[in-house]
């Protein structure tokens, strides 16, 4: 009974699922803990094309995922915090970085599972603290790799005795092309070419998957990791495609040429003594590492071409145009328009986000008519925050919770258009003043602001996800970044000061811009921070207007 086909899929299927969502464990462990820090490093890190490759390929081992880094880097080349060679380089790196994960996960690291996965139970039950219990959510996961590695070696056990398994396998191992074509398919579907590739080369180390297919399906795992940031990425500007696809192009295509290469060389033949598990795992490597070293100099000549070939995707909305969601016929039923009001609320978030995303672009380059776009859209913004108020006082209902929650979702209002109001008045009015003074920010002054002003967007990302979720872990994480952000705020104003007081002419040029965008950008954060006030008192998770410890 143990052999039939059907008790090995289910297994198989489990211990796969297991391992799949193990490492998605880790990866997110690793953003909630040190997002923050991992996204200034790698803006950061981009004075070189090696630099910026070695921070994405470090970035990659930290959060166990490629995809994660090119996410990541997306939204820096979309704002223009980061250059397409940087993006470019830093995706490479992620590539390199994803297949040295899989080396050290396949690794007899395994061996202390046991004390990983205790350890990082007592961590996330007994801390209170959101980074310690993250530490212990990432213990738990590197655990649970080891364990589903395990059990994909035991479950594979009876895959000998099940009949036609080795024709399957037989099959997989003389036609390489489909081998390859299977893996990087299962690669797209589960998001992870991590996973994918553990699972390959644990079934050749069981000896279960020939050589030659393993081979493939590792070289197709590759094509698969760079088509999950090629879809995550199809509606994004022409300068996140180029890099996307550049590299889809480099690491695909390059996986394809492998594979003809070993077929032509008859390469498997002649390394069939080794463990194929192993060998996997390093061509896995050495591919990435191959593709770097290759690649890496000529970023540069390979984004002109893929510059002038991607277009920007057309765009048929104009400024404002959009269909509310309030509907006049549901007044009766306050659940329901509670939940109109709640999604136009979303899209005033939504247009906050751009807003504040593109607005630093005004700094280094001004321009007359972008700035004019953002009073037309705050003027939009502010016409749609007063029908939202408008339509939640005529919700009819004598139920106190009703007032108060029509009530809640009007301040809601009031505070987005108000942190509307600072991107598209003061912070436009700042950027016109530079321009019109005709100075510059220091490097260190500059640097200062687009990390600050990360932070921020972060957290307005943030308050829409506690919006449309409701979600109260994600509304304490929210007013917990408000009070970092407040110290934040002060510390670099201090550190503002110092630069005054060392006589540095750029900053005393900049000063009052200086310090009245990092007051502009905080009101923004704070605005958007009062999206998760309502929904923590509801829930008994405020003490007056402090957060409950317990």
């Amino acid at each position: 009974m143990a052999s039939t086909p059907l008790l090995f899929i289910i297994n198989m299927a489990a211990a796969a699922a297991l391992l799949i969502w193990a490492v998605r464990l880790v990866r997110t462990g690793f953003e909630r803990a040190f997002g923050g820090q991992l996204r200034l490093w790698l803006r950061r890190s981009t004075s070189n094309r090696f630099a910026a490759a070695m921070s994405g390929a470090s970035t990659a081992v930290l959060m166990q995922s490629s995809t994660a880094v090119a996410v990541l880097m997306a939204g820096f080349v979309s704002t223009g915090a980061m250059g397409g060679v940087a993006g470019l380089s830093i995706m490479l790196g992620a590539d390199l970085g994803s297949s040295l994960v899989a080396l050290m996960l396949n690794s007899r690291i395994a061996i202390i599972t046991p004390l990983l996965l205790l350890t990082g139970v007592i961590i996330f039950l007994r801390s209170s603290a959101r980074r310690i219990r993250q530490i212990g959510r990432i213990l738990i996961g590197l655990s649970l790799i080891f364990m589903s590695l395990d059990l994909i070696r035991n479950a594979s056990l009876p895959l000998t005795n099940l009949a036609g398994a080795d024709t399957v396998m037989r099959y997989l191992a003389n036609d390489m092309a489909t081998a390859f074509v299977i893996a990087a398919l299962f690669a797209w579907l589960v998001h992870s070419s991590v996973a994918a590739v553990l699972l390959f080369a644990t079934l050749a180390s069981q000896g279960l998957l020939p050589l030659e297919a393993a081979l493939a399906m590792v070289l197709g795992a590759n094509l698969g990791g760079s088509i999950v940031a090629f879809v995550l990425t199809l509606n994004a500007s022409s300068a996140v495609r180029s890099v996307v696809w550049c590299n889809l192009f480099l690491r695909g295509g390059g996986a394809a040429a492998t594979l003809i290469l070993l077929v032509q060389l008859d390469a498997p033949n002649s390394l069939h003594a080794a463990d194929a598990g192993q060998l996997a795992l390093y061509l896995h490597l050495f591919f990435n590492l191959a593709l770097l070293l290759v690649s890496l100099p000529l970023v540069g000549p390979i984004m002109r071409m893929a510059t002038a070939l991607v277009s920007e995707p057309s765009r048929n909305a104009t400024p404002g145009e959009w269909r509310s969601a309030l509907d006049n016929t549901v007044l009766h039923q306050p659940s329901r328009a509670f939940g109109c009001a709640q999604r136009d609320l979303v899209e005033i978030g939504h247009r906050c986000e751009i807003m504040l995303r593109e607005a630093l672009q005004l700094f280094e380059c001004y321009d007359e008519s972008v700035a004019k776009n953002y009073r037309i859209e705050f003027d939009n913004i502010s016409r749609m925050s007063l029908d939202i108020r408008t339509y939640l006082s005529r919700v009819r209902s004598k139920d106190e919770d009703t007032s108060n929650r029509a009530f809640d979702l009007s301040s809601i209002a009031v505070n987005l258009e108000a942190g509307a109001d600072v991107v598209a008045r003061k912070v436009v009015d700042l950027a016109r003043s530079k321009d019109m003074e005709d100075v510059q920010f220091s490097a260190d002054g500059w640097r200062e602001l687009t990390d600050f002003h990360d932070v921020v967007l972060r957290n307005v990302q943030h308050g829409i996800s506690v919006l449309m979720s409701e979600d109260v872990g994600l509304a304490r994480e929210l007013v917990e970044q408000k009070e970092r952000v407040r110290d934040l705020e002060q510390r670099l104003q201090r550190a503002h000061l110092q630069r005054l007081r060392q006589g540095l002419t750029e900053t005393f040029e900049t000063s009052a811009i200086h310090l009245e965008l990092l007051r502009a950008l905080k009101m923004l954060n704070t605005s958007f921070a009062m999206i998760a006030y309502p929904l923590l008192k509801e829930r008994g998770e405020l003490l007056e207007s402090r957060l409950a410890t317990s």
